[in-house]
């Protein structure tokens, strides 16, 4: 077998591994798209105080881009080691990758109460579970911006309906007023 042909077979194993197996990891890979990265990023208002989560971090595409906007510092949380690989070689060839803390864990037990952005492209059974998530430990005043599927149960302050962008804030009320506490109101402020 020559060297062209194994190097072929290499590549196809790890294009199908990134693209199928990666969902023993708990979701496959999807890359956003340059206009929906854009629309985002517009949506979440990144500034040089913002704190920003990107939850499932993929190969890095919005952390980046975060970086790029200004951001003071950026967390990309990623449990699939061949996407975690490939973020930290990206945060090497950064120029302000000692902005970016990377995690190779699950998102869903990380902390998030630091955030004041958090940016998601998560299947729905994944934002279904972070509602709870976001409800206990993000900030009032703390921007969402989900692509593609929107949080239920809570009103978008913006939305792109071509691009599937949406944009949410944590209200004051989402969070119970004093310690252990238990807060009627949902997102939107409103009672159920």
């Amino acid at each position: 077998m020559n060297y062209y042909a194994l190097l072929l077979i290499v590549l196809i194993l790890l294009a199908m591994y990134f693209l199928l197996g990666s969902f023993l990891w708990g979701a496959g890979y999807q890359p956003t798209p340059r206009s929906v990265l854009l629309r985002m990023m517009a949506m979440a208002r990144i500034g040089p105080k913002d704190r920003v989560y990107d939850l499932g971090a993929g190969t890095g595409a919005l952390v980046v881009r975060a970086l790029d906007e200004g951001a003071d510092s950026v967390v990309g949380i990623e449990i699939e080691p061949i996407r975690f690989w490939f973020l930290r070689w990206r945060q090497r060839r950064h120029p302000r990758g000692d902005h970016l803390e990377l995690l190779r864990e699950d998102f869903f037990k990380a902390e998030l109460s630091d955030a004041t952005v958090v940016l998601v492209f998560l299947w729905p059974g994944a934002m279904r579970r972070l509602d709870e998530k976001f409800r206990r430990e993000l900030r009032p005043g703390t921007r969402v911006v989900s692509y593609w599927h929107p949080l239920e149960g809570w009103r978008a302050l913006e939305e792109d309906p071509k691009k599937r962008v949406y944009l949410y804030e944590v209200p004051t009320s989402l969070r119970p007023a004093s310690p252990g506490a238990a807060s009627s109101a949902g997102p939107s402020g409103a009672s159920p």
